[in-house]
């Protein structure tokens, strides 16, 4: 996906103090701040007076109710990209680190933080899924070097200069890079670029995280790109991995960056319910969602978030979710739900996310200015945000909708042709805008339209009224744990929005859906611990937020009913390997809400599945169907056959000790 924003040359320092009209602080010789846990808390950001320049430079151009809707904004803050070696110092595409740093201390106000924005963005072989932001070092161990001492090494002097020891540096660490890995690691340049990706945000990270002002966030793609469980449990334990790796371990990142020049939803109002069926079909099975749960950026942040503590990252992980383009108001935004009982009709007429596709991702045509910036956004305590922020500059282009020649290294990616018909987005036109400049520039065409599609409404319009969703249950405790299963119960809502029945969550997945309030949850391993979050639901499919969380374990004194036998084969080649169980019941009765597990003796890791939700911890795998799927219930004498892709280091010995729901199954 194309990354790379616009620095034009900044602007005067008379001109950035009379945009933001903040006074000049005195630096002092005392020493910077404590690090805190949230650095937006109770702060501005740094606005950039070259964005605010051609904000101000197309409001010239516009009618006049366009105009006012335009200076409304210029004073927004926005990030500040570092995408290639020269632009630290200064190039003909804008000042250099230190200016922005110098404007910034201009802008803070005495007595309160100021956070400034940057992107880290130029790994060896960066944007190796796409064109139009390739960037200028090659995969390769020379390319790594030069990123470290030419690239690493004097942005993080110059962080550590104490004249910015006040300034609070929010860094965004290399977007796209390790989401890359997760999906697209069978593309021949991610696989050269992947070593190349984990050394140089290790040595970003151990580099940045030693300066006490500035905070990393790791780039973590978006709903749309990494969450279906497929993609989001792997990606959870990579940027585990990563953080193992470095210095200060799980401390030298501060939190995660949701979104980044994307276009994905903060909210899907009115398709708020993934397990909501229409037809007799769930609406995460249609064809735009392709049965992944997260429609929206704050299912995405609340999904990643779990994971991310589960796999040893600490509860005060932070999320930012980048908002710039994400708007999606304007007359094509829908005000109601869809009546159709068609599925595909159903969810193409509810939901406000109007592109072709989810994987659409180059200046799509329809998009508005979402959320403004601002810190700790309320009403969403499960996605834990530290802040709406703009990473991506609004108006700064995606790719060049045509092959442009240029010396930045920056190539034609078809995705930002709206006259392509692309096989990524099931042989769609790509809905990208026309006549788009090279990745970063300048595009007024869409800048127009962002402004004039934003959700919510700039200048304070009126504002589609969006549904109220119920409140989250209160009360919920535990029964009496028998035969692997357990009771659980809850307080009902009383919400005065007609609730109708509530969804149970086990973990990130669904565990079942009750009318009362109560709810018993089977097929559990023994003496294991859980998690149940529950929420209300009302007819027309709005859900509340999460409630709190029920942690339970499992005693196991009983062993359920039943038998099983598995089948297990393995593919391998080189360091990876394709994994296949068959799994029978063997039982007199149906086998329901199974949970598979087995171990690995030889460090084998599993990277992705197929016909069942995979996870991992340490050895331990771990396999429950989908829930809703064909095989959620094996009937007696049937089998099923499920599977994974996985990696090894020498040995790939087959697993032992398969379990089904705790009970040992014969092998052959």
């Amino acid at each position: 996906m194309s990354r790379t924003p616009l620095r034009l040359i900044a602007a005067t320092t008379a001109l950035a103090t009379a945009l933001v009209a903040l006074p000049l602080t005195a630096l002092s010789a005392s020493a910077a701040e404590p690090h805190v846990d949230n650095p937006y808390a109770g702060a501005t950001q740094y606005v950039n007076p070259a964005w605010a320049a051609s904000v101000e430079g197309a409001a010239t151009r516009a009618d006049a109710a366009l105009a006012t809707k335009m200076r409304a904004i210029k004073t927004q803050p926005t990030a500040v990209w570092m995408d290639q070696i020269s632009a630290i110092a200064g190039n003909a595409s804008g000042n250099g680190l230190r200016s922005h740093l110098d404007q910034a201390l201009l802008q803070k106000q005495a007595g309160t933080p100021l956070v400034v924005n940057l992107v880290i963005y130029d790994l060896p072989g960066r944007d190796c899924y796409a064109l139009a932001s390739n960037g200028e070092l090659p995969a390769t161990d020379a390319g790594l070097a030069r990123y470290k001492a030419e690239y690493i090494d004097p942005i993080a002097a110059i962080l550590a200069d104490a004249k910015y020891q006040n300034l609070r540096i929010a860094a965004t660490i290399e977007p796209d890079s390790l989401p890359n890995l997760i999906t697209n690691i069978s593309h021949q340049p991610c696989q050269q670029a992947a070593p190349y990706y984990r050394a140089g945000v290790k040595y970003a990270l151990d580099k940045l995280h030693a300066i006490p002002n500035v905070y990393n966030y790791i780039d973590a793609a978006h709903s749309g790109w990494l969450g279906w469980d497929t993609n989001s449990g792997p990606a959870a334990k990579l940027f585990a991995e990563v953080a193992r790796t470095t210095v200060a371990g799980y401390a030298s990142i501060d939190g995660f960056v949701a979104n980044t020049a994307n276009t994905t939803p903060l909210v899907e109002p009115y398709l708020p319910n993934s397990s909501l069926t229409v037809g007799g079909n769930p609406v995460r099975s249609a064809k735009y969602y392709e049965w992944n749960f997260d429609f929206d950026e704050v299912d995405w942040t609340a999904h990643l978030y779990n994971l991310l503590v589960a796999e040893g990252f600490p509860a005060s992980t932070g999320m930012l979710i980048d908002t710039s383009r994400n708007g999606w108001g304007g007359a094509a935004r829908p005000t109601s739900v869809s009546t159709s009982t068609d599925l595909n009709t159903y969810v193409n007429q509810s939901r406000v996310d109007k592109r072709v596709h989810r994987g659409a991702w180059c200046n799509p045509s329809g998009a508005g200015i979402g959320e403004r910036p601002q810190a700790t956004p309320s009403g969403y305590a499960g996605s834990h945000l530290d802040a709406f922020v703009w990473i991506k500059p609004p108006g700064e282009s995606d790719g060049a909708s045509t092959d442009i020649p240029n010396n930045e290294g920056k190539r034609f990616d078809r995705m930002c042709d709206p006259t392509f018909v692309a096989p990524k987005l099931d042989n769609q036109l790509t809905g990208a805008l026309p006549d788009a400049p090279l990745s970063g520039q300048w595009f007024e065409a869409q800048f127009v339209q962002l402004v004039r599609n934003a959700y919510p409404v700039i200048g304070g319009g009126t504002n589609p009224t969006d549904p109220t969703p119920p409140s989250a249950p209160t009360g919920l405790t535990a029964g009496t744990i028998t035969n692997t299963s357990v009771a659980l119960t809850w307080t009902a809502s009383t919400d005065n929005v007609g609730v109708t029945g509530y969804d149970i969550y086990r973990g990130s997945t669904l565990a079942g859906s009750s009318a009362t309030t109560s709810f018993t949850a089977t097929g559990l391993t023994a003496s294991t611990a859980y998690s149940f979050t529950v929420r209300a639901k009302d007819a027309a499919g709005n859900v509340s937020v999460p409630s709190g969380a029920l942690s339970v374990t499992t005693t196991g004194t009983t062993t359920p009913p039943g038998g099983c036998k598995v089948a297990y084969s393995a593919n391998t080649w080189s360091t990876g390997f394709t994994g296949s169980v068959k799994l029978t019941n063997t039982s007199t009765a149906p086998l329901a809400n199974w949970v598979l597990s087995f171990d690995f003796a030889n460090g084998q890791t599993v990277q992705s599945g197929w016909n069942a939700n995979w996870s991992q911890t340490g050895t331990k795998v771990t396999a429950v169907p989908v829930p809703g799927s064909w095989n959620a219930t094996i009937t007696p004498g049937t089998t099923v056959e499920i599977g994974f892709n996985g990696s090894h280091s020498g040995t790939n010995n087959p697993p032992t000790a398969f379990t089904v729901s705790g009970q040992p199954c014969t092998i052959g």
